[in-house]
């Protein structure tokens, strides 16, 4: 179940990185947070129900309800219209989460470890952004979201599912120097489309959030 809750999440950060782009309407990626948010959701309650009181279920079902909250409260602040402000709070909230959940699996899951602190970078981002206002960085967001999904949810989700889920420290730290370059891209990518306008779809400009 958690792999196929990091799948989906590869999906879902992929589509909203390009709504954040302007590539898709947002709309689109609302629709898409709301059904990954409630899949999840169940996943994770199912999860949590069959945990017992093992540590590393608890700390697994904990994120895969970091996940499916951030992915409801996404789709509804959007449909609603709500302005952003307390799902940005609340990504901050969870960018601390994930900083937490990235230590504890430290000595238990190097590259699980190293993935959070990815996420936790993303929601960092998210934060920043509407909860401070940074729109500035919206840009380099959109391109990070784009970048990092697949490295970080849906390659990992595959190697799960298929039972090569790698534990060693030397592929944890070969998934960092992969995931700090695809940042950097990533800003590159932002700084160089800053005077590009921003298209939605079939030639309609995409409304600011």
């Amino acid at each position: 179940m958690p792999y196929v809750c990091l799948l989906l999440s590869g999906a879902a950060l992929l589509v909203n990185g390009l709504a954040t782009l302007g590539h898709l309407p947002r709309r689109d990626a609302a629709v898409l947070s709301l059904v990954v948010g409630g899949t999840q959701l169940a996943l994770g309650v199912v999860q949590l129900s069959s945990s017992g009181d093992a540590p590393a279920m608890l700390l697994t079902a904990a994120g895969m309800f970091l996940f499916a909250v951030t992915y409801l409260y996404s789709g509804l602040d959007l449909l609603l219209a709500l302005g952003g402000r307390g799902l940005g709070w609340f990504c901050g909230m969870v960018a601390f989460c994930g900083l937490v959940l990235a230590a504890a699996w430290l000595t238990v899951d190097p590259l699980l470890a190293v993935l959070w602190l990815c996420w936790s970078a993303l929601w960092a981002l998210l934060f920043a952004g509407m909860a401070l206002d940074a729109v500035r960085l919206e840009p380099f967001t959109g391109w990070a979201l784009v970048l990092t999904s697949q490295a970080s949810a849906t390659v990992p989700a595959l190697l799960g599912l298929a039972g090569l889920w790698p534990r060693s420290a030397a592929v944890a730290w070969l998934a960092a120097l992969l995931l700090a370059g695809l940042f950097v891209a990533a800003r590159t990518l932002a700084r160089r489309g800053q005077n590009v306008p921003r298209r939605a779809s079939a030639g309609k400009s995409l409304p600011a959030k």
